[in-house]
């Protein structure tokens, strides 16, 4: 597996008060690595969401990110530690964030290394959050010392801010990519959830496609399991691989939409219709309600396990011809979801509604286009949809607001007309 990476040996080597994560000093992190192998469930538990919370700060990535991670991926090739598969999502994360903000192209390692490029002089010359050459117990100094780590990165022009931060969240992803040839063993491995784990990784290192296609094409050739099928056909997608076309008519549906999916990933404008008429169905169908079973009972991790959304965002890479179904498909499904599923169908009708973007302020309902006139009016009769557990759901307005539209329901009630004529054709 990996050599060297199967004990946290060296942990104690590591300077972590000199390494900054959310809360300052990484001083905590060994502590919690540890923990990880702990026999009482509740402590591993809480070590993770510790390390969640300061290594990956609401995806996030930190300085100290990138030390955790081969102590990380040492624990995971060690089949004695506890709670493998958690761990393995943990490192996902650590590379990519969350994952929406690549779907549905994946991730552009080439480009984000570009925009990296002088982030590793910024980071050197940056101050530690605090000295561990002197004495820890004074609050004051420490205090001091802190903020001159942050007032560093503050002082930093915009441009070299966005190095310095893509710099980090590239030693962290680079850090993680280390473990590739482990994620590609446990695509064998008895236990189907780290196989889901480990195809799903895959997916997000396009620079290892050569090695992680056969591999991933093999397992989804071979399992009986279709949540580590889809897993792996949709991280194939990612890499360039396109499913056989044959499986759009797999009897298992998760099969269906990963064949999908990644045959829109690689086909584009190209794809046909058969691959087409599947990601239209994923995107319109409703859900069985809101008490239904966690992704739709198929655990595939892409895109938060919302495979509908996923589906949606897939329908833009199909380009023009097929705009128009998807857009029907997109108002077909918004009145039946709501909270954070709202949010990619949403967007993706927005995108096609609004074209040229956000309105002119003060555009009244009759200057709409008749796309726009059709999603206004369906946003304006579907009251789930602009919440979340019951309440406004900021994220939502805020979205709506960003193309010019009112930014309540309430609001654009009013915005329409009482009895608004039918849309032109």
């Amino acid at each position: 597996m990996l050599d060297g990476l199967d004990k946290l040996d060296g942990l104690d080597e590591v300077h972590w008060r000199r390494l900054g994560h959310a809360y300052g000093p990484a001083d905590d992190v060994p502590g919690q690595l540890r923990a990880l192998r702990s026999p009482d469930p509740q402590a591993r538990q809480g070590a993770l969401g510790e390390l969640y919370a300061n290594i990956f700060h609401q995806g996030s990535r930190f300085e100290a990110t990138a030390h955790a991670v081969p102590f990380l991926l040492g624990l995971l090739a060690d089949p004695a530690t506890p709670d493998r598969e958690s761990l393995l999502s943990l490192l996902t994360a650590l590379a990519v964030g969350y994952d929406e903000t690549w779907l549905p192209d994946g991730f552009p390692a080439a480009e984000f290394r570009q925009v990296a490029d002088g982030g590793r002089e910024l980071l050197a010359a940056k101050p530690p959050p605090s000295n561990d050459d002197e004495e820890e117990d004074d609050d004051e100094e420490d205090d001091e010392e802190e903020y001159d780590e942050y007032a560093y990165i503050e002082s930093l022009s915009a441009e070299d801010q966005r190095r310095f931060w893509a710099h980090i969240e590239l030693a962290a992803y680079d850090a993680v990519r280390a473990g590739v040839p482990l994620f590609r063993a446990l695509l064998t491995d008895a236990d189907p959830g780290l196989r889901v784990g480990a195809a799903y990784a895959l997916g997000w290192f396009p620079e290892d496609a050569a090695g992680s296609l056969p591999a991933l094409l093999a397992v989804a050739d071979g399992a009986a399991e279709a949540r580590v099928v889809g897993t792996a056909l949709a991280a194939a997608g990612l890499l360039g691989g396109a499913p056989d076309a044959r499986l759009l008519t797999d009897p298992r549906p998760v099969v269906r939409w990963a064949a999908a999916v990644g045959r829109a990933r690689v086909l584009g404008a190209a794809a046909d219709e058969a691959t087409v008429d599947v990601l239209l169905a994923w995107t319109a169908a409703a859900p069985d309600g809101p008490q239904r079973p966690p992704h739709d009972g198929i655990e595939v991790p892409f895109h938060g396990g919302d495979l509908h959304g996923y589906a949606g965002l897939a329908l833009r890479q199909l380009g023009p011809l097929h705009a128009d179904r998807a857009f029907d498909a997109l108002l077909d499904r918004l009145p039946t979801v709501t909270g954070t599923e709202a949010l990619p169908v949403a967007a993706e009708a927005l995108r096609l509604a609004f074209p040229d973007g956000r309105l002119p302020e003060g555009t009244p309902y009759d200057a709409l286009a008749p796309r726009q006139r059709r999603l206004a009016e369906v946003l304006a009769r579907s009251p789930q949809t602009w919440l979340l557990d019951g309440r406004t759901f900021g994220n939502f307005t805020m979205l709506v607001g960003e193309y010019g539209l009112p930014r309540t329901r309430e609001a654009l009630l009013t915005y329409l007309p009482t009895d608004p004529p039918p849309p032109p054709s």
